[in-house]
């Protein structure tokens, strides 16, 4: 795996993981869906910074980056209930770095768990008038001038983190279930996963190709239609390849709208009966507004026999303060 490892380009990084995010099995869960498949999950959630969460490898290399080019100032954006943010914030703490978030509004009274998390962690907050991504992309744009202007040096992080900076993160993510599916004699047949921003996505297919696996990734769109969401993970998963020299195909790249709902940040109750599941049989929450939809999806797959015989890996994103927020019906 060493050798595996020498193929990664040598970027920037500042250490914000203490080890190996948790593998384990779930077989109560695997029994209350008939025992057709043996699922087992990788409890990003509990990566150590702010309730964790898989966005702390995109930020390893993003704080990395931010500082070697002298940066005082992280600067991103996101929905109210970002994970992303939340973590950014985190790491900003961590790394001696200001972080100034902008979120989409419109601004809600009392604010909910992830803003006053984000403020706890000492983000500047800035919250737009509407849920409109140009005006949050404007609202950025104008932080970063005002920072600068200021005598300041802001470092960008794209929305959710991602870009090939951050995705190079879950790479090394792909990686790590390799060595920890072989060394538990397990080979997953896929890997499902929530998918909003694509960084995720195209990171493990490109990690798990490299470490020699062929296993599917199986995204479950939560923010965005798959026909939107294609082309980026296609992008992502192009500068990937050619950055490490690895192969993988477009029709490697599979997204399933199925479990959206009326739409990013929208419980549906498919999400909320999966939550149910998994929180009754094993005692691990998740998220309604990323994890449970994929959750959702994963369980409407193996009733359907899609996974019949198969070891499969829910990929626990993290998002726990998700479960707090009042979110529209």
């Amino acid at each position: 795996m060493d050798l595996v490892h020498d193929r990664l380009p040598n970027l920037p990084r500042f250490a914000l993981l203490d080890g190996p995010s948790p593998f384990a099995p779930l077989p109560r869960f695997s029994a209350a869906l008939g025992g057709r498949a043996d699922v087992w999950i990788k409890r990003e959630d509990l990566l150590p910074l702010a309730f964790g969460g898989n966005k702390l490898r995109n930020l390893e290399f993003h704080v990395g980056a931010a500082l070697a080019e002298g940066a005082d100032t992280l600067i991103t954006a996101g929905r109210r209930w970002s994970n992303h943010c939340r973590l950014t914030a985190a790491a900003g703490a961590r790394a001696g770095l200001a972080v100034h978030l902008v979120l989409s509004g419109p601004p809600v009274s009392p604010p909910g768990p992830n803003e006053r998390l984000d403020d706890l962690l000492g983000a500047t907050i800035e919250v737009t008038a509407s849920a409109d991504r140009e005006e949050r992309a404007r609202t950025v744009e104008a932080a970063a001038a005002r920072l600068r202007a200021a005598g300041r040096r802001p470092y960008v992080i794209p929305v959710g983190g991602s870009g090939m900076v951050g995705a190079m993160g879950q790479v090394l993510g792909g990686l790590e279930l390799v060595e920890q599916a072989g060394a538990a004699g397990v080979r997953p047949a896929s890997v499902v996963l929530p998918t909003a921003t694509g960084g995720t996505q195209a990171g493990l297919i490109v990690g798990l190709r490299l470490g020699g696996l062929a296993t599917r990734v199986d995204g479950i769109a939560v923010a965005q239609p798959a026909a939107e969401l294609r082309p980026v993970v296609e992008r992502l998963v192009a500068e990937l390849c050619a950055a490490i020299e690895v192969r993988v195909g477009a029709d490697e790249i599979e997204i399933r709208d199925d479990q959206l709902g009326r739409g990013y940040g929208r419980p549906t109750a498919e999400a909320d009966a999966a939550t149910r599941l998994l929180a009754r049989t094993e005692g691990i929450l998740v998220d309604p507004i990323y994890t449970a939809k994929a959750l959702a999806g994963l369980v409407a797959a193996i009733r359907a026999g899609r996974h019949d015989g198969e070891s499969v890996v829910f990929w626990h994103a993290g998002g726990t303060p998700g479960l707090f927020e009042n979110l529209p019906g």
